[in-house]
């Protein structure tokens, strides 16, 4: 196979997905979670290269910018959120993170990016996981691109076609969200999932509207 002759991270793509299949049965072993492990590792070359793409193209202005490499308890936890998952086909292992002073800053940076001239090829339409225009249910704001990695040496096939995930958001947007998180960690809710009180996942979705409406002109899903 293709994949396997460029030693594809963790041996094959297919092996990957039965590691993945059984974490989320109970049944991996040292071996499976080895295999896990040697896969989630490759995209850290993967994030350098983008987050570094980024930091050069937003030098001089007001727009912050991150990375994170998911951590393999949460890669777990995915997988069982999402039964039909294959782990292979998780996006989001790699992410690097935009957050810009306004919308209107973001969604001109998003556009001309689109038309970066490199090799890594951008996988969704650009309305697919526009969650300004079309909030989530929690209340969850901001953009999502997801792109496929290339390279241009042999090096560094090995990485060919892994997943990067850019997310695009406003510092109001990144705010909300980081108090979503916060009451993941002190509370036994988790309102980023809409798992446990529901009072949570009602307050901070009603408090994603006032934040767009009070500081973005902007309207969600409540009437």
């Amino acid at each position: 196979m293709i994949e396997e002759s460029l030693n594809y991270p963790g041996g094959s793509k297919s092996r990957v997905n039965k590691a993945g299949a059984r974490v989320r049965s109970g049944e991996a072993n040292a071996e499976d979670f080895q295999v896990i492990e040697t896969w989630r590792a490759a995209h850290r070359p993967v994030l350098n290269t983008f987050q570094a793409i980024l930091r050069n193209r937003t030098r001089g202005t007001k727009v912050a910018v991150a990375q994170r490499h998911k951590r393999r308890n949460t890669i777990f936890g995915k997988l069982l959120r999402l039964p039909k998952m294959e782990l292979s086909r998780m996006d989001d292992i790699a992410g690097c993170r935009l957050i810009f002073p306004s919308c209107e800053e973001l969604y001109a940076f998003r556009q001309k990016f689109h038309f970066a001239r490199f090799k890594h090829k951008r996988r969704n339409d650009i309305e697919k996981y526009d969650y300004i225009k079309k909030p989530k249910s929690t209340g969850y704001r901001g953009i999502h691109d997801v792109y496929e990695y290339d390279v241009n040496s042999t090096a560094g096939n090995h990485l060919r076609g892994l997943y990067v995930e850019i997310q695009y958001r406003t510092y109001i947007q990144h705010a909300w969200a980081t108090a979503v998180e916060v009451i993941g960690f002190i509370t036994e809710s988790q309102p980023k999932f809409q798992e446990g009180d529901d009072r949570y996942h009602k307050a901070m979705a009603l408090a994603s509207e006032i934040l767009a409406r009070a500081h973005e002109d902007r309207k969600g899903l409540w009437p």
